[in-house]
């Protein structure tokens, strides 16, 4: 049903050609252009939209109605966003970054995956349908300028938004192998915390006090063990609310990377034996503890005290259904505990992300499923996410289940120069979503 790659090149190209770089203040009008070429899509498509200043930063919301009884058909909430990465440094592009070109089977330019040519995909898509006559639900897009910089405006329009959706489709993603799709169905949440220890006035010497008085550094580092891994799992109690992968995602996973492989290849080096073996396991289905930096003493001088003082950040990786407030407060509770009698810790949150898991077995997902097989000739991989988004995170806590998928390769360079989509990707993206909206027209209405 796609036009020709050349036709989707030509009109891809205007979006491609706005350099709608949200980290560069120089770049706030094009920002907007980028808004407004897409909210006029939408209203080309025989739709409404809008571009909505939300604290400064544009948000396109738009909708297209179902071709027959729209009032009866199922809704489902398309998400993209137009701002894109900076293309620094230009000297390393192959070819002008906001401009589309075709080079040895691939399209280059900066948006092209992540995400202008991934949220195309879907505008076309609904274009397609809509001018048929064919179009079996109603397709709501909500559109952010900020994705790239880290904004919140999405999650906080989903937040403030009464009606809903059926169900949310986001073209923002890719495939660890070629011509293998793969359904993300989860993503971990974060709890993020500043820990520090006081033990005294004044630093002591260690000659006259060490074994007798509280060390600062000791202290901290007690606390911490306590809710550090043993053998790949974190204590029981920060383990609480987790849900298993089921065989069907297990069976994914193994035709995936072997683990040793994703590691070595990083100049990493596995915790313990088991790690490698279980290394999906434990960075998509179970939560876990990092310390990401220390202060305390004096680490390169030479001084035989014992420092009052330490301090460290650490964060905890929660996985669906995890509690952030219930594990976080738990979190907590270990690190007093384990702390010496004596010690004074003060403990400060900073950030509490829930995780996000859409049943692998929900009529949104198999029929997502069927789809992406009917037309690319193989089953999408159910993986998990071990990063946090928080917009899927919103969507779950809405109970509305998130299709989060798209067509990027581990060497589509995003976010790095040469950015690049496999040219016949692009009619097959939108063949794809075109499929994809046909079937989840059968969904029920929730």
């Amino acid at each position: 049903m796609a036009p020709s790659l050349e036709s989707l090149e030509q009109e891809l190209a205007e979006l491609i050609a706005i350099p709608s770089v949200s980290a560069d203040s120089a770049h706030e009008t094009d920002v907007l252009a980028a808004a407004e070429w897409v909210r006029d899509r939408i209203s080309r498509t025989g739709g409404e939209a809008a571009v909505v200043d939300w604290h400064g930063r544009p948000l396109v919301v738009g909708e297209v109605r179902a071709s027959r009884e729209p009032d009866r058909a199922p809704t489902v909430l398309c998400y993209g966003h137009f701002d894109v990465q900076p293309p620094d440094p230009l000297d390393l592009w192959e070819t002008p970054p906001f401009d589309l070109r075709r080079r040895d089977g691939w399209l280059l330019a900066r948006g092209i995956v992540d995400d202008k040519g991934q949220l195309f995909m879907l505008l076309k898509a609904t274009e397609l349908l809509a001018q048929a006559g064919e179009l079996p639900l109603n397709v709501r897009f909500a559109c952010d300028g900020e994705e790239e910089i880290g904004g919140s405006s999405i999650v906080d329009w989903l937040a403030a938004d009464t009606r809903g959706a059926d169900v949310a489709v986001i073209f923002d993603s890719g495939m660890q192998q070629r011509d293998i799709p793969e359904f993300n169905v989860a993503m971990r949440g974060l709890c993020y915390f500043h820990v520090e220890a006081r033990t005294g006035r004044r630093d002591l010497h260690s000659g006259m006090y060490g074994g007798a008085a509280l060390n600062a550094m000791h202290a901290l580092m007690q606390a911490l063990s306590a809710v550090l891994p043993r053998d790949g799992r974190l204590p029981e109690p920060l383990r609480a609310g987790i849900v298993p992968p089921t065989a069907e995602e297990i069976a994914a996973w193994r035709e995936l990377q072997p683990g040793a492989e994703a590691i070595e290849e990083q100049g990493a080096r596995p915790m313990d034996d088991r790690a490698a073996e279980e290394f999906y396991l434990r960075t998509w289905a179970e939560p876990s503890v990092d310390v990401h930096g220390t202060a305390g003493g004096s680490p390169r001088l030479i001084k035989t005290v014992l420092p009052i003082h330490a301090e460290a950040n650490v964060s905890i990786r929660l996985v669906a259904a995890q509690d952030p407030a219930e594990i976080g407060a738990t979190f907590q509770r270990l690190l007093r505990e384990a702390a010496p009698a004596g010690t004074e810790l003060e403990i400060t949150q900073s950030s509490a992300t829930p995780p996000a898991l859409v049943a692998p077995d929900s009529p949104a997902v198999q029929l997502g499923l069927d789809a992406f097989e009917h037309v690319v000739g193989r089953r999408p991989l159910l993986v998990r996410s071990g990063g946090s988004i928080p917009l899927v995170a919103a969507l779950s806590e809405r109970a509305i289940p998130a299709l989060v998928t798209g067509f990027g390769l581990p060497d589509s360079n995003i976010h790095s120069p040469n950015e690049r989509l496999p040219a016949e990707y692009l009619p097959l993206g939108v063949d794809t979503a075109v499929e994809l909206f046909r079937r989840l027209g059968t969904l029920p209405r929730s």
